[in-house]
């Protein structure tokens, strides 16, 4: 079979087929916008090719034979099916699109991210699914390469091979309840150490984050109460007590239960990325999706 191939130019097949439709050597040759000779030299090479006459005089015009018979509607189907292959995309209309989109996201990014565009993704793509699965960074390259649409994780963790966009750059703030009597003001780096803090560890159970490395650098520490593995748990924990907690400022926008204040000192933050592999790239339905995200943050 292989051999097979190699011996038949594609422009064989499309005359064949253009043939077997007209059974004219002048009508198929007039489709394919042809010289009638080179229509009867590529009918010659098809013949030598198939070892078979493939069309031969009728009384009206050309009849096929057995062998073009059995030819005819798998050649269709198969020119057919190299024409959709390689033919342009489409643009993408949302408002049709029946995709089913697979996301990963730390519930930080589901709160940042995946929730201010959810309305616009409805709005504009109804017909559309969204599957917002848990950030497990160990597997996030994998899952990518599979049937992971988008990622959304910081940049200094970001699995290397993998496309990104940068959605914006986060910052700390310190947060505690409204009304907290300690958060009247910025506080001292003194009075800061001194207040019961709360912590997300993302390794679990950790008491120890980059504040801490931040204070140690000054020959400091404070005191870490409460060390929970999310922000939705730390959030809730913050308006129901008296703790506080260095937050990424985007966690407090629209929250009526908090307060913040700037910290008494300066931690690095965050890019917050966007990722996906290079096989979703250039499909117009993933590209208007990023966009969309994008514009949502």
């Amino acid at each position: 079979m292989d051999n097979f191939l190699r011996r038949v130019d594609l422009n064989l097949l499309v005359t064949l087929d253009a043939l077997l439709t007209e059974h004219n050597v002048t009508r198929a040759a007039a489709r394919l916008h042809l010289a009638q000779p080179t229509v009867s030299i590529q009918l010659a090479r098809l013949r030598e090719i198939f070892g078979d006459p493939l069309l031969l005089p009728g009384p009206r015009g050309m009849r096929p034979t057995r062998r073009a018979e059995e030819l005819r509607e798998p050649l269709r189907l198969a020119l057919e099916a190299l024409r959709q292959a390689v033919a342009p995309s489409e643009p993408f209309d949302p408002a049709r699109a029946r995709q089913t989109w697979r996301v990963m996201a730390s519930d930080y990014a589901e709160s940042t991210i995946v929730l201010p565009a959810l309305a616009g993704l409805r709005e504009e793509a109804p017909g559309t699914r969204l599957a917002v699965l848990q950030l497990i960074p160990p597997a996030l390259a994998r899952q990518a390469e599979r049937d992971l649409d988008l990622a959304f994780h910081i940049g200094e963790e970001a699995p290397p091979g993998l496309r990104s966009r940068l959605l914006f750059t986060e910052r700390y703030v310190l947060a505690g309840r409204r009304g907290h009597p300690r958060l009247k003001r910025r506080p001292s780096l003194e009075q800061f150490r001194r207040l019961d803090h709360a912590i997300v560890s993302s390794d679990g159970g950790g008491f120890q984050g980059v504040t801490d490395s931040a204070l140690a650098e000054r020959g400091m520490a404070r005191r870490v109460a409460l060390s929970v593995p999310h922000f939705l748990f730390l959030v809730s924990a913050l308006a129901g007590t008296d703790l506080v907690a260095m937050v990424p400022s985007r966690l407090m926008r629209g929250n009526p239960a908090l307060q913040a204040v700037e910290p008494p000192l300066e931690l690095p933050g965050f890019d917050m990325m966007m990722l996906w592999h290079e096989r979703v790239h250039r499909d117009p339905a993933h590209q208007w999706l990023r966009d969309r995200i994008a514009r949502s943050v």
